[in-house]
């Protein structure tokens, strides 16, 4: 039996702002692509899409409140929530007064997960 534990609050906070813990990485996973993000109260996450790598995403609010904008449609934010998003959206988390916590998991909808060079 093979298996790698965590506890997301011990890795190091990085990314801009530090809003990012990068999960996938600590465990070592290569089947898909995942992290947990902590967003001060009332900050934008980055906005983005993955239409030049083709990566769906999924959305899990672990915490806290806020708004995922969808191509300009805003999105209510709560814990338990999940939202999948396809590779052309382009998507921005943006918190509420309390802050934001989620976890984000990504692979291509086509081919195979390859880890960004970033980690």
């Amino acid at each position: 039996m093979a298996y790698d534990v965590i506890d997301v609050k011990e890795l190091e906070a990085e990314g801009p702002g530090g809003m990012v813990r990068k999960t996938r990485r600590a465990l070592g996973a290569s089947a898909f692509g995942f992290n947990y993000f902590e967003l001060p109260p009332d900050s934008g996450g980055r906005e983005h899409n993955h239409e030049s790598n083709g990566h769906e995403e999924v959305y899990v609010v672990v915490r806290g409140s806020g708004v995922m904008r969808l191509d300009g449609e805003e999105i209510e934010l709560k814990p338990l929530r999940i939202i999948r998003v396809d590779p052309a959206t382009t998507r921005q988390p943006v918190s509420g007064p309390d802050g934001l916590e989620f976890i984000t998991f990504g692979a291509p909808q086509q081919g195979t997960y390859e880890p960004p060079e970033w980690g």
